[in-house]
């Protein structure tokens, strides 16, 4: 059932007044949010709920939820205003992360409990924009991955370089301290209704081949409020610290960007770099967090002396580079001849995506050709959407010849097919080309 105009108006203006109070009253803590969620509230909550997304652990879809729409919604209220709502466990897979060797937990709760945590994270969200800093960009409204990229060039490039803190929090939602957490949370929630929610949600139990469990630490990734309570939690363990407690005692300039929980440091001054790098352990251990002690490191950045760039560093991930969402940040020459950051796919990423196309291509060898094609061009299309930033050409150009490799491999398997050669697969190419590679986000060369 969608919403009428006006109910989406009046909303809309509730979220603008939670956001202006939040943002004339910095320090207050909001103890009656509860009663803005109605059924206007819960039905906008499901137009925001994404509908093809994985089922949770009753194996209910978004399509099976909206039949019939209204009494599912008016139930889930019901239950929420009487406090016997209770957050179902979440369906836990895991997905390949790095290199391959190792997985990542995703948490799936079901689309009921996604409809209510978005209803909740809607007031949250309406109170937390006004308080986090110009330099968080992960799970935000109107920001994006891109745009922290951006701000980090920018910053490196007005301090002509310097020196580079890249910092890794080992298991980071497996990890965060829940009662920490909820101590950070009531400093602007104070409404009982959506503490006990937040609660529950982190409390909720795991269900993971069949067996169901407790962790006593960490808030599933796969939700909508974990995203959300991360940002709150390391608005207060890292933006809050670096604005006022780092920055009035350096020496020299220094600039943080920092997505979810994936950040980056850059510092005017190796003695201010040197500073921040030995106190980061202490910082993050004091909210019951850990620092991976390999991925943790300084890097020295200085913008290149005029002259020839040295290759080494524009080619390996070694020293003078450092890696940042998804990417390896280097040294380079503009068509102008001016040394600019640049970036590139990274190594990982890189071996990752070619990993899953071959996987791709193993399982799905026996469909047509058409069908085969079209599922790579929509891979290779997504891969260009984010990794299609200016200097990166090579990369791609690079990642496209890898997977016409690996497609004419699971070809030539098929046992109707026989052996694909070149010459065969380049004929096919050329009836059915995959998309060319393509500069999606252009910053300046």
């Amino acid at each position: 059932m969608n919403e009428t105009p006006s109910s989406v108006v009046e909303i809309s203006t509730k979220l603008q007044r939670i956001a202006k109070l939040a943002h004339d009253a910095p320090e207050l803590a909001f103890t009656t949010l509860a009663h803005h969620l109605d059924l206007a509230w819960m039905r906008e909550a499901y137009e925001r709920t994404r509908k093809d997304g994985a089922t949770g652990v009753d194996g209910r879809s978004g399509q099976q939820y909206a039949e019939p729409l209204e009494d599912n919604l008016r139930s889930l209220l019901g239950r929420v205003k009487s406090g016997t709502y209770r957050a179902p466990p979440v369906r836990r897979v895991h997905i390949p992360k790095g290199d391959g060797t190792q997985v990542r937990p995703i948490g799936i709760p079901t689309f009921e409990d996604k409809v209510l945590q978005r209803a909740v994270a809607m007031l949250l969200e309406a109170i937390y924009e006004e308080d986090f800093a110009p330099f968080s960009y992960g799970f935000r409204p109107r920001r994006s991955a891109h745009q922290a990229l951006e701000a980090l060039r920018d910053g490196i490039m007005a301090m002509s370089g310097g020196w580079v803190v890249e910092v890794d929090i080992r298991k980071f939602f497996d990890s965060v301290p829940r009662a920490q957490v909820q101590q950070v949370v009531r400093r602007r929630v104070g409404d009982g209704v959506l503490l006990r929610l937040i609660g529950k949600w982190l409390n909720a139990g795991v269900l993971e081949a069949g067996e169901l469990s407790y962790p006593a630490a960490g808030t599933p990734q796969g939700g909508v409020i974990s995203p959300l309570l991360a940002n709150v939690y390391l608005h207060e363990v890292v933006d809050q610290w670096f604005v006022h407690e780092v920055k009035p005692r350096l020496k020299g300039r220094a600039h943080l960007v920092r997505y979810a929980d994936d950040m980056v440091f850059v510092f005017e001054r190796e003695q201010d770099a040197r500073r921040v790098f030995e106190v980061l352990p202490e910082r993050f251990g004091r909210y019951g967090l850990t620092l991976h002690p390999d991925k943790t490191r300084m890097v020295r950045f200085p913008r290149p002396p005029r002259g020839p760039v040295d290759r080494r560093d524009a080619d390996d991930d070694g020293p003078g580079t450092f890696g940042f969402l998804g990417f390896t940040h280097y040294w380079g020459r503009s068509r102008a001849g001016a040394n600019v950051v640049k970036r590139r796919t990274a190594k990982d990423r890189f071996s990752r995506t070619l990993r899953r196309v071959n996987e791709w291509c193993r399982r799905h060898r026996h469909d047509s050709i058409r069908e085969q094609h079209d599922g790579l061009a929509r891979k290779i299309r997504g891969h260009y959407a984010y990794f299609g930033v200016t200097a990166n050409i090579a990369a791609l150009k690079r990642l496209l010849h890898e997977v016409e490799r690996t497609w004419r491999k699971w070809l030539s398997r098929r046992s109707h097919s026989g052996r694909y050669t070149w010459a065969r697969m380049s004929a096919l190419l050329e009836r059915m080309p995959l998309p060319a590679p393509r500069i999606v986000h252009r910053y300046g060369t």
